[in-house]
């Protein structure tokens, strides 16, 4: 059973490194090397098989990344175990191709199967990491997309609804004050609005009226949204049509209304989205060129009954 576990990580590592998904962009930054990785240089020989092949620490290493991050793990905490079962795949593999296995069908078509994906693969992760971006072309969509990176520091005053009639145990948990219903809490709003909207202070209508006890213990602060927050879709609307300064109308949501007002609106800096910039164009110009790569596939069906299925 040990055999098998171990088979079954190696081809799981196998099967993984396959995968016709295009990458991730690279991190601005490599990741940390793996602390129990040994340190030992390249041509230490870390191991040698029965037939006398001797396997070096850069061999080695390059065995550990093609394997996905679970596997690395079992790879790294259990080395002896591992490069013992690579062995015996070695030594299967030599003995198959002895017997001209690799020439037998369904091998030869799986083998073939495999070398496709593989190099599919290659060429993908080779197109995507070569992809060039012109100069001055982040600059050029940063300017252009600049909304993309607004930024809105938020206050609000939240005015909570119930949808269900006042009971005296509702009333007991409001401290004997009867829940507002929803359109007792859209009146209230709208008065509320219009009296910012003529000089009233924000704050302290905040102090006096907020459903909402954490942004009303600091004086309405909500947050600093950005667009590509996780925010319902009414309040991201209602915030970025806003200018400094400026609040809206009231936001109705399931339990309540909210009044928002955009304290201060300010733009991510270039130099902060400038690598996310750099990776998206990249990505754009891979996604060109693999629709045309895919528009420039032409096959031919000439036997109507193989697509019917009859």
């Amino acid at each position: 059973m040990k055999v098998i576990g171990l088979f079954a990580f190696i081809y799981l590592g196998a099967a993984w490194s396959q995968s016709a998904v295009p990458p991730a962009p690279p991190q601005a930054q490599a990741a940390p090397p793996d602390p129990a990785m040994p340190n030992l240089p390249d041509d230490a020989v870390v191991a040698v098989f029965d037939d006398g092949m001797k396997l070096t620490m850069a061999e080695f290493r390059r065995i550990y990344a093609i394997l996905p991050p679970p596997n690395q793990q079992m790879a790294l905490r259990d080395k002896q175990n591992f490069l013992h079962q690579w062995g015996l795949m070695r030594k299967l593999t030599q003995m198959g191709e002895k017997e001209k296995l690799d020439q037998e069908i369904p091998t030869k078509d799986a083998l073939e199967y495999y070398r496709m994906m593989v190099l599919s693969q290659a060429k993908i992760n080779s197109q995507v990491n070569s992809g060039s971006v012109e100069a001055g072309a982040v600059d050029t969509y940063y300017q252009g997309n600049k909304e993309k990176y607004k930024m809105v520091k938020v206050k609000a005053i939240y005015l909570a609804f119930s949808t269900t009639p006042a009971t005296p145990v509702s009333s007991s948990k409001s401290g004997g004050k009867l829940p507002l219903t929803e359109e007792q809490a859209k009146a209230k709003a709208d008065r509320l609005v219009k009296q910012i909207r003529t000089g009233a202070d924000f704050v302290k209508l905040v102090k006096e009226n907020s459903d909402d006890e954490t942004s009303k213990n600091k004086d309405g602060d909500f947050a600093t949204l950005r667009l590509a927050d996780n925010v319902p879709d009414a309040i991201r609307a209602a915030v970025f049509a806003l200018q400094q300064g400026e609040t809206g109308d009231p936001v109705r949501q399931p339990n309540g209304f909210y009044i928002l007002k955009a304290q201060e609106v300010t733009y991510r800096p270039l130099k902060e989205v400038e690598d996310e910039i750099f990776y998206q164009l990249r990505q754009e110009k891979f996604a060109k060129w693999m629709e045309q790569a895919n528009r420039d596939v032409k096959v031919d069906f000439p036997n109507p009954a193989f697509l019917s299925g009859k």
